[in-house]
């Protein structure tokens, strides 16, 4: 039985607004609430336990709204809130960590994957553990990037100090001869094209974005969930700077974000 009910989007800025493309892009048919917890970005340098007390206010006031799934476009709450939360809804739930890395791992050639993260993600290790379940022989080379989310929310998605950040962080993930790297930030995949001057071709980047809206159309074939409506009917939250998060997702959404409506006591959920 079609669900023409929406799918709910949270990441904890505008990050994830990656993810919510490639849903519009892959499955047009189906609508989205997304939730940017603007007023508390970034997750990545907080606690397991704080990230985990955000993602449940953030899945009731996603739940409120009556959504069908529930997608976490954020690495770092994807890390330390998806187990707890599948446990608590009784809706469908996925991350962008499984998705991401089962593609890496059948990208590899030489069995040597670099993952670029939060500070949050990286320390989770999380990318590794689900890496090694799928192939043992696989060498997992970490680094966290702790500036590339304000530099993206900022704007600098191609300011010459991006540019120079990208070749610092990503140096020592191309001394370890890796063939694949791991985008394993919502964020990350605006700096895609940055990001692949710098590594070369040699290196393929995977982009858990993409791979995530592909496990998402997957699950809603699964559970029997997809809509069939004709038309969609997006919404837009964020818990603080409605108006300079419109303008960003106008920059990079196919459809235009007429307004985005601030929950400023998200905490109350």
């Amino acid at each position: 039985m079609a669900d023409n009910s929406p799918i709910g989007v949270f990441d904890s800025g505008v990050g994830g607004l990656t993810v919510a493309r490639e849903i519009m892009n892959q499955i047009p048919k189906e609508s989205i609430v997304y939730f940017g917890d603007t007023a508390r970005v970034p997750y990545g340098n907080k606690s397991p336990e704080t990230v985990i007390t955000y993602c449940r206010q953030i899945t009731r006031f996603l739940l409120s709204k009556n959504v069908k799934a529930i997608v976490i476009a954020c690495n770092t709450a994807t890390a330390f809130a998806l187990e707890t939360l599948k446990q608590e809804v009784n809706i469908p739930i996925i991350g962008v960590i499984e998705p991401g890395a089962f593609t890496a791992s059948y990208t590899t050639h030489n069995n040597r994957i670099g993952v670029i993260a939060t500070v949050g993600a990286i320390n989770s290790n999380m990318y590794t553990k689900f890496l090694n379940r799928l192939n043992p022989d696989i060498k997992v080379f970490s680094k966290a990037c702790p500036l590339f989310v304000p530099l993206v929310e900022e704007g600098m998605i191609d300011d010459p100090v991006t540019f120079e950040m990208i070749k610092r962080y990503t140096s020592v993930l191309i001394d370890e001869d890796i063939d694949t790297l791991i985008l394993g930030c919502t964020h990350y995949p605006l700096l895609k094209d940055n990001i692949q001057k710098v590594v070369g071709p040699d290196i393929t980047l995977v982009n858990p974005a993409y791979e995530t809206a592909k496990a998402l159309k997957q699950c809603l074939l699964d559970n029997n969930i997809e809509s069939n409506s004709q038309t969609c009917e997006h919404s837009f939250f964020v818990s603080d700077g409605a108006d300079k998060f419109r303008e960003f997702a106008n920059s990079i959404l196919p459809c235009d974000v007429i307004e985005a409506n601030d929950i400023c006591d998200i905490e109350r959920y």
